[in-house]
C-alpha cells in the first residue's frame, strides 16, 4: 500500500440523521467528482485493499457506495489523501436514518401504516374528504363500530358482525361521522402536511430493495491536484488453481498457476492495478456504524432542604499571647505553599489554553513498516473486469524439479494396499504460492488431482494424485520387551528394559521397471529409532526412500523402534516370595541372582529369631494368666488349708519360671535386632 505524505489532515466524520439517506455537501459550491480505483489487492484472508486515484479541481464530493455489511470495515480504514484539502470530512447516513427521518416527519409512516391510523394521528388536522361530495372539518379521530356484513351469511339472528373504522370531523354543521370505506379521498389543507408525505414515500422508494450505503468524501480544497483515497472491505477469497505437467523429462516438468478473482461489487474494474496477497494478517470487525448511546444513572435533584437544629456550648476567651515578630508576618512556609498554589493555578491556566490551541493543529502519525511474512503477486497487465463477474487470470508459470515416485503410509495396518501415484516438487519458481489444488498431466494425458499446502521458496514438497495398482504393499506390526541390564545399589534394585516396536513393510512389485517408493513411517510417541536411518523426518512421520526391483519380486523394509522402561524396587520392602522370584529370574545376572539368594538367607535368619520370640513371649502370656487363676483359687480356698497350701506352692513355682524367662526374652530380642542389622547393612552395601 502506498501512503502521501499528507495524511487524514483533520478528518471529521459525520452521521447525518436528520437530513435524509442522501449524503449533504458541506459547502454548497462542491461539485460531484467521481474518482475510479486504480489499485486493488485481494488477500487470501478474505478483505481487499481499494485505492481511488484521481485529478479533481476545486470542492468537490466524492460518493463511494458500499455494502451496509462492509461499512463498518470502510468507516475503520479510510484513508484521504488530498495535499490541497486542510479541513476534509465524510458524511454518511446513520443505521437509523430511514427510521428517524421517518418517524420526524409529520406523517409517520415508519410502521406502514393503514389510513385510518394515519388519519388518528393527525388529529386536530384540517382535511377535505369526498364521502361522496366535498367535505370540510378537522379531524377528531377513528372509532370502531361493529356491522353486519352479508358476505358473512350474518343477520340479527345469526351474527356475522365486522368492525369497521368511521372518520369523526367537526365540520360546519358539527360533529359527524363518515364511514371510511365510503370516502373516496382524503386532502390535507395543510402543505407541510402534503410535503412530508411526499418525503416520506420518496425515501421509502428510495431505500426498497436496497443494501447499498454511501460515504460522501468532501474536499473543500482549491485548484487542480491528484487526489487518492483507499480503504480495506471484506472481499471473496481468491482461489488459486495449478497445472503440473510431468513430461517424459523430469527436468522439464511445467508448473502453472491461475488465479481466479470475483467482483462481487457494484463498480466495474476499468484498467485496475490487481494484486493478489498469500498471507493471513490480523483482521477484526468494530461496530462503528450504528450509533451507540451510553447509560447514565438518574441521581436525586441536589435541592436544598430545612436546616436541623442543633445546640452549641458555651464558650471562654483564653490567654492572649505577646505579639510577635514571627507571628506579625506570614510564615515562610506559608508563603512558599501560597506561591506553590499560585504558579500551579497559572500552570493549570497555561495547559488549558495550550491544550485549547492543540486542537487546531495537524495530526501527526507513526511511520509504518511491511510486517508478517506475506508475499504479493501483480497482474502484469491492467484488469478489466464488469461488477459481478468473475475471471481466471494467469498466477505463475515456471519449470519445476519433479522425481516420480511412489508414496505409501501405514494406515491400514495388516492389509493390502496400493501406494500412491506422487511426485517431490521444489519451488524453483522463486514465488511463494498458497495451498490449492494441482491436475497432473504425466504423458501428455490426464493422471489425476493432488492438493497442496501453502508452498515457500526452495521447499520440497510430495504430492500424491493416484494409486498405483501393479504395487501391493503389507504392514504387519509386533513388539517385545527384552531385560537390557539390572543394577543393585544402595539397597535400590534397578531393572532397565527396552520396549520394541518392529513394523515389516513387504511389497511386491508386479510391474517389469524398478520404482522408486517413499514410505512415511509414523513416528510412535516416546521411541527412538533404532533402524534403519531416516531419510527424511516431519513432525510426525519418519520417510524412507527404498526401490522396488521388478518381475514380481518382493522388497521387504523392517523399521525398529525402541522405548527405554526403568523400574526401580526398594528391596527393604520387598516380601520374601518377591525375592525367591526375582533369584530364580534368568533375565537377570548370575552374580546378581546369588547376592539376592544370600539376601532371602540373612531374611530367613531374621524370620526365625522372631519366631523364637513370638513364642517366648506366648509362653510368658501364658505363665502369667496362669499365675492370675491360681491367685484367685488361694482366695478362694484360704492359704491355710492343705488345698490353699498346694496352690501356694504352684503360685512360687511360677513365679521363679516368669522370672527366668525375662533375661531369655532379652536374649532372643537381641538375636533379632542384630539379624535385622545384619540384613540391612547386607542390602545397603550391595553395589553389582
Amino acid at each position: 500500500m502506498r501512503f502521501l505524505k499528507k495524511f487524514f489532515c483533520g478528518l471529521l466524520v459525520f452521521g447525518l440523521t436528520t437530513s435524509g439517506i442522501f449524503a449533504q455537501a458541506i459547502r454548497d459550491d462542491a461539485v460531484s467528482a467521481n474518482i475510479p480505483p486504480v489499485k486493488i489487492s485481494i488477500f487470501s484472508s478474505g478483505l481487499a485493499y481499494y485505492e481511488h486515484s484521481g485529478n479533481v479541481s476545486g470542492p468537490v464530493v466524492v460518493n463511494l457506495p458500499f455494502k451496509a455489511n462492509d461499512v463498518n470495515d470502510a468507516l475503520k480504514s479510510l484513508v484521504l489523501n488530498d495535499p490541497a484539502s486542510a479541513n476534509p470530512s465524510v458524511t454518511y447516513q446513520s443505521e437509523q436514518t430511514l427510521i428517524q427521518t421517518l418517524r420526524s416527519l409529520k406523517v409517520d409512516l415508519s410502521d406502514n401504516p393503514a389510513m385510518a391510523a394515519i388519519l388518528n394521528r393527525l388529529r386536530g388536522t384540517e382535511v377535505e374528504i369526498t364521502a361522496p361530495s366535498p367535505i370540510s372539518g378537522r379531524i377528531i379521530g377513528i372509532e370502531y363500530q361493529s356491522s353486519i356484513s352479508p358476505l358473512m351469511g350474518g343477520s340479527p339472528l345469526t351474527g356475522g358482525s365486522t368492525v369497521e373504522p368511521w372518520l369523526s370531523l367537526l365540520t360546519e354543521k358539527g360533529l359527524q361521522r363518515f364511514d371510511l370505506g365510503e370516502i373516496s379521498s382524503v386532502n390535507f389543507k395543510d402543505p407541510e402536511i402534503n410535503s412530508d408525505l411526499k418525503r416520506a414515500l420518496d425515501l421509502i422508494l428510495f431505500s426498497r430493495n436496497s443494501d447499498t450505503r454511501d460515504l460522501a468524501v468532501h474536499l473543500p480544497g482549491n485548484g487542480s491536484r491528484r487526489v487518492t483515497l483507499s480503504y480495506v472491505i471484506p472481499a471473496p477469497v481468491w482461489k488459486v488453481s495449478y497445472r503440473l505437467d510431468m513430461g517424459r523429462d523430469a527436468s522439464k516438468s511445467l508448473f502453472q498457476g491461475w488465479a481466479i478473482v470475483d467482483n462481487d461489487g457494484d463498480s466495474d474494474w476499468k484498467n485496475v492495478e490487481l494484486s493478489l496477497v498469500a498471507g493471513r494478517p490480523a483482521s477484526f470487525i468494530q461496530k462503528l456504524y450504528p450509533p451507540y448511546y451510553l447509560f447514565r444513572p438518574t441521581l436525586p435533584l441536589a435541592i436544598a432542604g430545612a436546616a436541623s437544629a442543633v445546640t452549641h456550648d458555651s464558650g471562654y476567651a483564653p490567654p492572649v499571647p505577646a505579639p510577635s515578630a514571627a507571628r506579625m508576618r506570614a510564615s515562610p512556609v506559608m508563603e512558599a505553599e501560597s506561591m506553590m498554589v499560585m504558579e500551579s493555578a497559572m500552570m493549570d491556566m497555561d495547559t488549558t489554553a495550550k491544550s485549547a490551541n492543540m486542537a487546531g493543529g495537524v495530526v501527526e502519525t507513526a511511520a509504518g513498516a511491511a510486517a508478517g511474512d506475506q508475499f504479493e503477486f501483480t497482474i502484469k497487465n491492467p484488469v478489466n473486469l464488469d461488477r459481478k463477474m468473475s475471471a481466471m487470470l494467469p498466477l505463475t508459470e515456471a519449470p519445476l524439479e519433479a522425481r516420480k515416485l511412489l508414496i505409501f503410509s501405514a494406515g491400514q495396518t495388516g492389509r493390502n494396499t496400493h501406494p500412491r501415484l506422487g511426485a517431490e516438487l521444489t519451488n524453483t519458481s522463486g514465488m511463494k504460492l498458497p495451498a490449492g489444488p494441482i491436475t497432473v498431466y504425466d504423458g501428455g494425458a490426464y493422471a489425476g488431482d493432488a492438493l497442496i499446502e501453502f508452498w515457500n521458496e526452495g521447499e520440497k514438497r510430495l504430492i500424491s494424485y493416484g494409486e498405483d495398482l501393479s504395487v501391493v504393499g503389507t504392514v504387519t506390526d509386533s513388539g517385545s520387551r527384552k531385560m537390557v541390564s539390572v543394577t543393585v545399589s544402595g539397597g535400590v534394585m534397578t531393572f532397565n528394559r527396552s520396549q520394541d516396536y518392529t513394523k515389516i513393510y513387504t511389497f511386491k512389485n508386479n510391474g517389469n521397471q524398478a520404482k522408486a517408493v517413499v514410505v512415511e513411517h509414523p513416528i510412535t510417541q516416546g521411541t527412538v529409532l533404532e533402524s534403519p536411518r531416516a531419510d527424511e523426518r516431519t513432525p510426525s512421520l519418519y520417510r524412507f526412500n527404498i526401490t522396488l526391483a521388478g518381475g514380481q519380486q518382493e522388497t521387504i523394509l523392517t523399521v525398529l523402534e525402541t522405548r527405554p522402561l526403568t523400574e526401580r524396587i526398594t528391596l527393604l520392602q520387598t516380601r520374601q516370595e518377591t525375592f525367591l522370584s526375582y533369584a530364580s529370574n534368568q533375565e537377570i545376572p548370575q552374580n546378581i541372582r546369588a547376592a539376592l539368594q544370600q539376601a532371602v538367607n540373612l531374611r530367613k535368619a531374621v524370620n526365625a529369631a522372631e519366631v523364637e520370640v513370638n513364642q517366648a513371649e506366648i509362653r510368658r502370656t501364658f505363665l502369667l494368666s496362669e499365675q492370675d487363676r491360681v491367685r484367685k483359687n488361694i482366695e478362694a480356698a484360704g492359704n491355710q488349708t492343705s488345698q490353699g497350701q498346694e496352690y501356694l506352692a504352684r503360685l512360687q513355682s511360677l513365679d521363679r519360671e516368669i522370672d527366668g524367662m525375662t533375661p531369655e526374652l532379652e536374649r532372643l530380642r537381641e538375636a533379632v535386632k542384630n539379624a535385622q542389622k545384619a540384613y540391612e547393612d547386607y542390602l545397603n552395601g550391595l553395589h553389582l
